[in-house]
C-alpha cells in the first residue's frame, strides 16, 4: 500500500514539472520585441529582422523619434522604408512622424515625442531656408540632453555647431546640379538637331523648382543651367533659352506648396503646352526638374500632348533622385536621365551615428571612412549620374 502511495506521488510530481516546463515556452520577457510605431504612437508590427547594419551596440535603452518633412515625397518615402528596416533589424524602439510640409506641426511633434520619453531624435526638417527651425529643435533637445541627427534637408552649419550632440547626414547640395548640367550638355551635344525642333539654333527649356529657399532646390536650379551653358558654349553652341523669354520674372516654375510634387509639374506643363507648341513654332525642347516626382508630372503632361510615348518625338526630361518610377521611365525611353540620391546610404549613415552614440556618447565616432565637412558635423552621401 505504501508503495502505491509513493508511486502516485512521483507521478503527480512529474506531471506538475511537465506542465511548468510547457508553460514557460510561451512567455517572453518584457522588451523582447521593439515597440515600433507610426505618427499616432501606436505600435506597428516590426519587419523580419535582417543582419544589423550597426556596430552591435546595445540599443535597448533607445526610444527614437523620427520626423519626416512629408511622407508623400517619393524620395523621402524610400529613405523612410530603408531606415525603418534598419531600425527594426537592430531592435530599436522608434516612432515615425509626418510633418506634412508644416514646420509648426513638426515642432509640436518633436515636443510631444520628448514629453513622451524620446531620448534620440532623427529629423528631416521641414523649413530649411534658414537655420531657425533646426535651431528650435536643437534647443528643445539640448534642454533635455537628447542627441539629434538631422538628415536630407541641409541648412546653415551654425545650428549644427551650437550643440555637441548634433549632426547632419545629407548630400553636397551643389553636386546634383553640377551632375545634371553635365548630363544635359552631353545629351544635347550628341542630339542637338533632333532636340532643336524649330531649328533656331538654340534649345528652349522649362525648369521646375521644388521649393523657394531650399538650398538643394537653389543649387540644382542654378548649376544645371550654368554648367550646361558652359559646356554648350565651349562647343560653339548657344546657351539654353528660357521658354518664356528673358522678360520672365524668374527662370523657373516653383511648386507653390513647396512639396516638389508631380501634380504641380503636370499643372504647369499643361498650361505651358497650351501656348508653347510645335504648331506655334515655340515648343519647349528640354525639361529640367529638381526631383524625379516633378519630372514624372511633366512627362505625364507631355504624353497627353503626344510626346514621350515610346514612339514619335520625345522631349528630353531630366530629374534628380533615381527613384524606381524614374528608372522605369528611363528604361521605357520617356525620360532621359536623373541623378541618383542614395536612400540606402543615407539610412545606413544615420544608423551608424545612432550606434556611435550608444557605444560611446559621440555621434561622430568612427566616421573616418565617410565624407565629413571640415568645419561642422555634416556627413555627405555622394550622388551618382543615372542614365539607365
Amino acid at each position: 500500500m505504501k508503495l502505491k502511495k509513493v508511486l502516485a506521488l512521483v507521478l503527480a510530481l512529474a506531471m506538475v514539472l511537465a506542465l511548468a516546463a510547457c508553460g514557460g515556452d510561451d512567455k517572453k520577457p518584457d522588451g523582447d520585441q521593439p515597440s515600433n510605431g507610426s505618427q499616432t504612437g501606436e505600435p506597428s508590427t516590426p519587419s523580419e529582422p535582417s543582419e544589423p547594419s550597426g556596430s552591435g551596440a546595445d540599443v535597448s535603452s533607445l526610444n527614437v523619434g523620427v520626423f519626416y518633412y512629408n511622407y508623400s515625397d517619393v524620395y523621402i518615402s524610400t529613405v523612410r522604408a530603408e531606415l525603418d528596416k534598419q531600425l527594426d533589424s537592430l531592435g530599436v524602439k522608434y516612432t515615425d512622424y509626418d510633418g506634412n510640409t508644416t514646420q509648426s506641426t513638426q515642432m509640436d511633434q518633436v515636443n510631444t515625442a520628448i514629453t513622451n520619453g524620446a531620448n534620440l531624435l532623427i529629423v528631416n526638417i521641414v523649413e530649411n531656408s534658414s537655420p531657425d527651425a533646426a535651431q528650435n529643435v536643437i534647443n528643445a533637445a539640448k534642454e533635455k540632453d537628447i542627441p539629434v541627427i538631422f538628415f536630407n534637408r541641409d541648412f546653415d552649419k551654425s545650428a549644427i555647431n551650437s550643440y555637441e550632440k548634433c549632426a547632419f547626414v545629407g548630400t553636397d547640395p551643389a553636386e546634383a546640379g553640377h551632375m545634371q548640367g553635365k548630363m544635359i550638355a552631353d545629351y544635347l551635344l550628341a542630339n542637338y538637331e533632333a532636340t532643336d525642333l524649330n531649328g533656331d539654333g538654340a534649345i528652349s527649356y522649362v525648369m521646375f523648382k521644388g521649393q523657394e529657399g531650399n538650398v538643394e532646390a537653389e543649387y540644382r536650379t542654378q548649376f544645371s543651367v550654368e554648367d550646361a551653358n558652359t559646356q554648350l558654349t565651349g562647343a560653339g553652341k548657344k546657351e539654353l533659352t528660357y521658354y518664356a523669354g528673358d522678360s520672365a520674372a524668374t527662370k523657373y516654375l516653383v511648386d507653390p506648396n513647396g512639396a516638389w510634387s508631380s501634380a504641380a509639374a503636370t499643372n504647369y506643363m499643361d498650361t505651358v503646352l497650351a501656348e508653347y507648341s510645335e504648331g506655334n513654332n515655340n515648343m519647349v525642347e528640354l525639361v529640367i526638374c529638381n526631383n524625379d516626382d516633378m519630372a514624372m508630372g511633366a512627362i505625364s503632361s507631355l504624353q497627353t500632348a503626344g510626346y514621350n510615348n515610346g514612339s514619335g518625338k520625345t522631349i528630353p526630361v531630366f530629374g534628380v533622385d533615381a527613384v524606381q518610377n524614374a528608372k522605369d521611365a528611363i528604361a521605357a525611353g520617356s525620360m532621359t536621365g536623373t541623378v541618383a540620391q542614395d536612400a540606402v546610404g543615407m539610412a545606413s549613415s544615420i544608423v551608424k551615428l545612432l550606434n556611435n552614440f550608444v557605444a560611446d556618447g559621440n555621434l561622430m565616432s568612427n566616421t573616418d571612412g565617410m565624407v565629413v565637412d571640415g568645419d561642422s558635423a555634416k556627413i555627405r552621401v555622394p550622388y551618382a549620374a543615372y542614365l539607365g
